[in-house]
């Protein structure tokens, strides 16, 4: 008698919201699942308290300014108050002009905001707070499991950038990451990127030798919203599950066939396609068979492994995990698939908990709430839930799809109080490669100009200002700011 699959299925199509989120019970009156790491929840929610701080306390520091404005005093105050509570002054040139006009706030804002995305930056590498540079653990089951390399492209929604360090507790070192809206990643880039990681293997043994027998593991991250499914799902799928999936899906199995109809089928792509819950962080997986199929319909949803697995030991709980992965796969399993997604899964567990005892169970930011658009190659310090919305960009004209949605999520967000779309334009160098610093900066230089041009009205109403920046992908070093829009008269003469 076939295995019936231990799987939640549920119609794909938008349901009706529930009016509130289910409130679970506080961790301090609940002892959590056993292999919940409370220590690491708690280090990730500092982390994360005090950087999304940080860009939130712009906007009432900016408040009490505005009230001042006019004082004899005002300059002094304003310095002593942005110090006090944003770690840093204020440009002179603004604040001097507030007593002959009103005090620019628009200009004010974006560039509190392109100081704090700077100091975020340079913590980041200078702290490693996420310690995910530690990854040599995770990059032996890797292979072991029989991956060489974890290729993920998430959504680019803001409510999926902590993806990888927190919902799937993955060391950031040991991942490829390249968010795309709807996780609609391009086939011929990510092609290129399997044929620089086998030549690599080829040419130096990273990070392994060619003649090992492993495989190049790509992974799609879709999302969608348990509380309010017909709103606050996908909104470059039009906040439905299925499309999202199916989408996800079908990017997977194209990138599959590319490679081998260009290198024969001797080359190895194994695919996985995963769900977030972006109100729960709980993820459901569509546990592939040995030949890397996966039922759309059919997925292993987290939370219930957690509630099958809360009482037992952490032994019989690992256990029954695996269990509850095997069953969920229709066909023949590989054992080294199975391994994987049930680390993935326990890894699951601990973001489940930190959501239940930090957020009541759900986020309240249930929609979105990014606090600037992140656009080009790069951003590996970015790591935080709806602080960033990516655009993952080699030229603006083949992102386009990306920015718009990205600039009309911040239409909503920012420009309807009047305050302006921040954008971080990125692109990380090679710096071993000679000119590549220079390459990059002229690169970035293009992709401002253009998006200037296509958001001229946002931009003509100082409702749109961009930072560029650039990084050294060969160094752990933060990044190194060019120019902004933000520009300020030089004193002179005729």
């Amino acid at each position: 008698m076939q295995r019936r699959a231990s799987y939640t299925a549920r119609p794909f199509e938008p349901t009706a919201p529930r009016r509130r989120p289910v409130v679970w019970p506080n961790r301090a009156s609940s002892s959590g699942h056993c292999l919940s790491d409370s220590a690491a929840n708690s280090r990730l929610h500092a982390y994360d308290q005090q950087v999304k701080g940080s860009f939130d306390r712009i906007v009432p520091v900016l408040q009490q300014l505005s009230a001042l404005q006019h004082e004899p005093n005002f300059i002094n105050d304003a310095q002593r108050l942005a110090k006090a509570e944003l770690g840093y002054e204020l440009p002179l040139p603004i604040l001097e002009m507030a007593w002959v006009t009103q005090l620019d706030m628009r200009r004010l804002f974006a560039w509190c905001v392109f100081e704090t995305y700077e100091q975020t930056s340079q913590a980041f590498f200078e702290t490693d707070p996420l310690d995910g540079t530690n990854g040599d653990s995770f990059e032996r089951l890797l292979i072991e499991c029989g991956f060489h390399l974890l290729d993920i492209t998430p959504c680019a929604d803001g409510r999926l950038a902590h993806a990888i360090a927190f919902g799937l507790r993955i060391p950031f070192s040991c991942v490829r990451r390249r968010p795309h809206a709807g996780a609609m990643f391009d086939v011929e880039n990510t092609v290129d990127r399997w044929v620089k990681t086998e030549h690599l293997r080829f040419r130096e043994a990273k990070p392994n030798a060619a003649h090992e027998a492993t495989r190049y593991l790509k992974a799609v991250v879709y999302h969608f919203s348990s509380i309010d499914p017909s709103h606050e799902g996908c909104a470059a799928h039009a906040s439905n599950d299925s499309a999202a999936a199916a989408a996800g899906m079908d990017r997977l199995q194209a990138f599959r066939v590319a490679v081998e109809n260009s290198f024969c089928c001797g080359a190895s792509v194994d695919l996985l396609l995963l769900g977030l819950d972006t109100d729960t962080d709980a993820i459901r997986v569509h546990v592939p068979d040995r030949e890397g199929n996966a039922a759309l319909d059919q997925w292993l949803d987290a939370s219930n492994v957690y509630e099958a697995t809360k009482s037992l030991t952490p032994q019989a709980a690992r256990e029954k995990i695996r269990q509850m992965v095997e069953l969920a796969v229709e066909g023949e399993p590989d054992a080294g698939m199975i391994t994987l997604i049930s680390q993935l899964i326990e890894n699951n567990i601990s973001q489940i908990d930190y959501v239940r005892e930090y957020h009541g169970g759900a986020y309240g930011d249930a929609g979105h709430a990014e606090r600037f658009i992140g656009v080009g190659i790069g951003f590996k310090e970015i790591h935080l839930r709806n602080l960033t919305y990516f655009a993952y960009v080699d030229t603006v004209e083949e992102g386009t799809a990306d920015l718009d949605v990205g600039i009309k999520i911040f239409r909503g967000l920012n420009v309807s109080r009047g305050l302006p779309v921040p954008v971080v334009v990125r692109f990380d160098y090679r710096g071993n490669v000679p000119g590549a610093r220079e390459r990059a900066i002229a690169h970035g230089e293009r992709v401002m100009t253009a998006m200037e041009q296509r958001y001229a009205d946002l931009y003509q109403q100082g409702l749109l200002h961009v930072l560029l920046s650039v990084r050294d992908r060969d160094r752990f070093v933060p990044a190194e700011t060019v120019r902004s829009t933000i520009t300020f008269p030089t004193p002179g003469g005729h």
